[in-house]
């Protein structure tokens, strides 16, 4: 374990996590998952130490049961079951390559535990608008878009208190990664302390579109704007402080810390 550096991408589902760790292992010192036949090749999946997100409800439900968090003080942290996690990965990763990489949505609400587990790993989070997150997480969830944004909102303020606590994050938006995917890459080498290398990119952009013309209508419906009115009085501040707005869609705030 100690030659070689780890890598976890966190973000609550829908919010690009996959694109990212896709567009990641094809650098040629970074390994991640891949066809590994567990859900989006993530992690969570490929082990036995801790319990995935869908046992606390699954997409756009589990970070409203705290067992889902976990940090330093989770009676999970040992070197027994780090050695126990790494036996597991290990099996799906080149081990002749410097940077292991794993990717899992509650990595999100985990952060400070697999810094506990792998002192000294690189922890990147990428943040999404709540609207297309929302929208895109329901036909998993099937709650209502209040319940989503309010779930959006409880994962990334538990992640706001935990990243003070952490050696090495970088955190990111979705939407910078679209307009700028070399620019982004080429920052994320840096944070990791490896090459910068130009990668074949297939990335679209205007994916949020779609989700922001459905807000739109909600807002302009004749009874259920209200609907969305109430949304947007009870949300929009604490959205805003995280780079986003429910009225102006389009803004992309810096968040408050980027490295630590």
């Amino acid at each position: 374990m100690l030659n070689h550096k780890f890598v976890f991408i966190g973000g609550l589902h829908r919010s690009g996590t996959s694109l990212l760790c896709r567009t990641l292992r094809e650098h040629p010192q970074i390994s991640g998952f891949s066809n590994t036949g567990a859900i989006e090749d993530e992690g969570q999946w490929l082990q036995s130490v801790y319990s995935p997100a869908q046992v606390y409800g699954g997409p756009g439900r589990f970070g409203f049961n705290q067992s889902s968090f976990m940090d330093e003080k989770s009676d999970l942290v040992s070197s027994e079951n780090a050695q126990k996690l790494f036996q597991e990965w290990k099996k799906h990763w080149d081990l002749n390559k410097p940077v292991l990489l794993e990717k899992s949505p509650p990595n999100l609400v985990r952060s400070r535990f697999l810094q506990a587990m792998f002192p000294n790993s690189f922890l990147i989070i990428m943040l999404r608008h709540p609207i297309p997150v929302s929208y895109a997480t329901q036909k998993w969830s099937n709650t209502s878009i209040d319940s989503l944004i309010k779930h959006w909102l409880i994962c990334h303020e538990r992640f706001d208190r935990d990243h003070r606590y952490l050696q090495n994050v970088l955190i990111l938006k979705y939407e910078n990664f679209i307009i700028d995917p070399q620019g982004i890459l080429r920052k994320i080498y840096d944070f990791i302390g490896i090459q910068n290398v130009s990668i074949s990119l297939d990335i679209r952009a205007g994916v949020n579109e779609q989700y922001f013309s459905r807000w739109q209508k909600l807002y302009k419906g004749n009874i259920k704007k209200f609907y969305a009115y109430y949304i947007h009085i009870k949300h929009e501040k604490n959205i805003n402080y995280f780079g986003y707005s429910l009225k102006d869609l389009y803004q992309v705030n810096q968040y408050p810390q980027f490295y630590k």
